[in-house]
This record gives C-alpha cells, structure tokens and sequence, in this order.
C-alpha cells in the first residue's frame, strides 16, 4: 500500500502493514522527518535508544501494543 515501491526496512514493512503513515509516527514521536525516513528505509541504520522509546511511546499512543522486536528486530 504505501512504500512507492522503494525497498523498505522491517520496521517500514511493519508501519506499512499497520496502515500507519510516517507522517502520523513523526508528529506523534516528536522526531524529524529524515529521523524517520532512515527508520524506514535504510537498513544500516541503528536508531539511539531514546528514539527507539519515542517510537515505542508513539506507536502506543496509535493504538498499537508491540513490541520493538516486532518492527525493529532488535
């Protein structure tokens, strides 16, 4: 559904499964949007552990319970 056919991360996947937007995670995570865009797209990325909390907070405040391992694989 969304992605546009770039090649996305497991945690890109996950939010696109989840019908979530990244515009929705960035503004409810307080976090830049290339913050997010790495999140999503760049699998060498390694996120600090305080943006890995926000997410975390963020994706609960969406009404989504799981956890990081299931979109991050950590």
């Amino acid at each position: 559904m969304f992605g546009l056919g770039k090649k996305r991360t497991k945690f890109g996947r996950w939010l696109d499964r989840e019908g979530l937007t990244q515009l929705e995670l960035e503004k409810k995570a307080n976090l830049g949007r290339a913050t997010i865009s790495k999140l999503c797209n760049d699998k060498n990325y390694r996120p600090k552990l305080s943006t890995v909390a926000k997410i975390k907070k963020a994706i609960q405040q969406l009404g989504r319970s799981v956890p990081p391992d299931d979109y991050f694989g950590m």
